[in-house]
């Protein structure tokens, strides 16, 4: 404010502008501010139809500021505009001690909140390991290439079971903007082509959408405050080692210097065009045979990851193996395997199955309710 005077909101001209948004300046009123960052996400579900009437939509929820404000405002606009949409809530349990435990506590009461119906899956009945078991046998270098495999597949496990036809993330413009930088660093033709997708998996039977495309993380955050929405804001523990954290920095650097520079980065994925020597390197999406998922690859990267914690050498499917020694060690602890079993499945019953059988054997004895991955773990 200069010369003592309260600085007006711009859209009503009478109350006193609360905030200043950052890809259009614009000063708004609580208020306005409000009906400007609903009808926007309102505007990107209709552009891109994102929802269909009918359809039972999981909104993946963390406890987090981003997956709050989406079961708010989802839920909100459900109702005011008759989308005509069946919601739930899907949680994922990592088991990272400190953190997750928290943050479902937060989801829980979310439930009540929104008379939304809630789901936790873990990693644990899934896959058979805890994200701390994960991180204890890695180390704090790669966890989170297991836990963003893990994560993505597990959500997918659970929408499933559920009986989910879409599900709803809350990846913000902030997100999308790192997602573009980091493939262009690491030169990922494929996933740089289609990182800006409003919505994706569209040919599979389960879709993804984000609602919050083209929204700041800025203004999710003071919409949640102004709200006074109930999240959880403690970063997981693992965090400050991942590669996205760098990514992150920059563009809060970029913002700074230029605050469109976000949307601006988002726009500029989309109107990326890919050559057809390129496309010719992008896999098409299939399904694992192993698992049955999601893959673009013959064997999905969640199998070839927990192959590697299971055999005792979890840099199995992390970059690239050199001289050959990967897949020696590998070679070795199959056949290390196969002596030890002696024809015998772990649980000490005759076996006259391959070796790579004998943990879905072990999974379906210990498992009832849920639909583990056929390579689980469990002690």
């Amino acid at each position: 404010m200069s010369g003592g005077k309260k600085r007006l909101c711009n859209s009503c001209k009478d109350a006193r502008a609360v905030l200043r948004r950052p890809k259009t300046m614009d000063s708004l009123c609580r208020e306005c501010f409000y009906e400007a960052f609903e009808t926007e996400v309102h505007e990107t579900i209709m552009k891109y139809n994102l929802f269909k009437a009918g359809e039972k939509v999981a909104l993946a929820a963390s406890g987090g500021k981003d997956s709050t404000v989406l079961a708010h405002v989802v839920t909100t606009l459900n109702a005011r505009y008759g989308y005509g949409l069946d919601l739930l809530l899907l949680s994922i349990d990592e088991g990272i001690s400190g953190y997750r435990d928290d943050s479902l506590d937060t989801v829980k009461r979310n439930e009540e909140t929104y008379g939304i119906p809630l789901h936790v899956f873990s990693y644990k009945d899934l896959y058979g390991w805890t994200m701390d078991e994960i991180v204890e046998a890695v180390g704090k270098k790669n966890n989170c290439t297991f836990c963003g495999v893990f994560r993505r597949q597990a959500l997918d496990r659970g929408a499933h079971l559920v009986g989910a036809t879409k599900m709803a993330t809350g990846h913000n413009a902030d997100d999308i903007a790192e997602t573009v930088l980091l493939n262009l660093l690491r030169s990922d033709v494929p996933r740089l082509g289609r990182c800006s997708s409003a919505i994706t998996g569209d040919e599979c039977s389960l879709p993804r959408v984000k609602p919050f495309k083209y929204t700041y993380e800025k203004e999710i955050v003071m919409y949640a405050y102004f709200k006074r929405l109930d999240y959880f804001s403690t970063e997981c523990k693992y965090s400050p080692f991942a590669a996205r954290g760098l990514a992150r920095e920059f563009v809060k650097d970029l913002e700074a210097a230029r605050p469109r520079a976000i949307i601006d980065l988002v726009k500029s994925a989309e109107r990326l065009r890919i050559n057809d020597s390129a496309k010719i390197v992008m896999s098409k999406p299939g399904t694992c045979r192993n698992c049955g998922y999601l893959s673009s690859q013959d064997v999905c990267k969640a199998c070839i990851l927990l192959e590697g914690l299971n055999k005792g050498i979890p840099q199995l499917g992390i970059g690239k193996s050199r001289g050959g020694s990967r897949d020696r060690a590998l070679q070795r602890s199959n056949n290390e395997k196969a002596k030890s079993s002696n024809g015998s499945c772990a649980n000490g019953a005759p076996c006259d199955c391959k070796q790579s059988s004998h943990l879905t054997h072990n999974y379906l004895k210990n498992v009832e309710k849920i639909e583990a991955h056929p390579a689980a773990r469990f002690t």
